[in-house]
């Protein structure tokens, strides 16, 4: 990993995305801290944890994935909502602090669908399919044991899903955001719905790419209208949380479509994420080329890559070399809250260490490791 630069990183620059000015290219990637009061209300202690991050120049902080209804979209519990007037007003201590540190935050609203592992509003999942998801719940955000079947989604409850995404992000904007992210990566529902293997639908969300990546493009076109006056972007991936290996199987031919029908919809920028795993390793296409560089070429739209984005040189390569226009950082952002003021003096870079989340992914677990290191 690359830890020093000079001054003049790219990064570093600032940049306009849409309407929105940031003061440099660094964001925080949106990362499920489950440390929401039990009703899913943000707490104190996150309103500090989003605000180190504005505090130590990142112009951009993405907030972890949020549920937008109270039926079927939790994926964990003590996860945040957006899902009543309790919530937004939580929420509005967060991006209050963000700002008034310089920074600029937004919101992302996530159906965790299938993969849900903790949801005291129901105890079925729901799916494009009733097929059961790869692997097991993941431990780490209180869950173990293997996945439960869901129940297929019925074509009045899909309209639901998109009301539900719609009516969050009009929250979003009381809470304070200056943008909704839109989350259909990482094998969560909108995810499952473009992922082959687990949507064997057979109306019109089922069978080519272009009807899988219809729901998705519904939810951008439903939150675009709702609130115009705040970015809209979409998170795409093609790696999941609970199948590191999966790649769209059409390659390039799949990313095209499935980024033109984004745009078309209604997005603002689109954010490719990596799920913990290297850019150029999820990134590279067959020919060479990488997805996030074909995202900004079928779109014309603002482009952030995701995954090792700490390693300067990779960094510097992403920028320069036309493959995106920002960068989210995860891993590298919690060991660093204040990177792009350490990359600014010039100053090295901690290494992460995977105790900040180990054995729960909680602010409340990162903060006594800091106080251990302290002592």
């Amino acid at each position: 990993m690359t830890t020093t630069v000079d001054h003049a990183h790219p990064a570093l620059a600032p940049i306009t995305l849409g309407g929105l000015a940031l003061r440099n290219r660094y964001a925080v990637a949106p990362m499920s801290r489950v440390s929401a009061r039990p009703d899913g209300t943000p707490t104190g202690e996150m309103a500090d944890y989003y605000a180190e991050f504005a505090r130590g120049g990142f112009g951009l902080v993405f907030g972890e994935g949020t549920y937008p209804d109270t039926a079927t979209s939790q994926g964990y519990l003590n996860q945040p909502g957006l899902a009543n007037d309790e919530h937004v007003a939580g929420w509005r201590v967060v991006t209050a602090g963000v700002r008034a540190a310089g920074g600029r935050m937004i919101a992302q609203l996530m159906h965790a669908g299938a993969i849900s592992q903790g949801n005291p509003h129901r105890e079925h999942t729901v799916g494009p399919s009733a097929v059961k998801p790869l692997g097991e719940m993941m431990r780490a955000y209180g869950g173990s044991g293997p996945w439960p079947v869901p129940r297929e989604l019925t074509a009045a409850e899909i309209d639901d899903v998109v009301e539900g995404f719609a009516a969050a992000a009009e929250r979003a904007r009381r809470a304070g955001f200056d943008g909704v992210e839109v989350h259909a990566a990482n094998g969560y529902l909108l995810d499952q719905f473009l992922t082959d293997y687990t949507n064997q639908r057979t109306d019109e969300y089922g069978g080519p790419v272009a009807n899988r990546i219809r729901l998705t493009a519904r939810v951008v076109s439903a939150v675009a209208k709702a609130v115009p006056d705040l970015l809209t972007g979409v998170r795409l991936s093609q790696t999941k949380v609970n199948d590191f290996a999966y790649r769209w199987p059409g390659g390039r031919a799949d990313a095209e479509v499935i980024f033109a029908a984004v745009a078309e919809a209604g997005a603002d920028f689109l954010h490719i994420a990596s799920e913990g795993r290297n850019w150029l390793e999820t990134a590279k296409l067959a020919d060479g080329g990488t997805i996030t560089a074909l995202a900004r070429k079928v779109t014309g739209l603002p482009v952030i890559a995701n995954g090792g984005m700490h390693d300067l040189a990779q960094a510097h390569e992403v920028l320069t070399g036309g493959h995106a226009d920002l960068l989210s950082l995860g891993h590298g952002a919690l060991a660093n809250p204040d990177l792009p003021a350490r990359v600014a003096a010039a100053e090295p870079l901690a290494e992460f260490d995977r105790a900040m989340v180990t054995p729960a992914v909680t602010v409340a677990n990162a903060r006594r490791w800091r106080e251990s290191r302290q002592a």
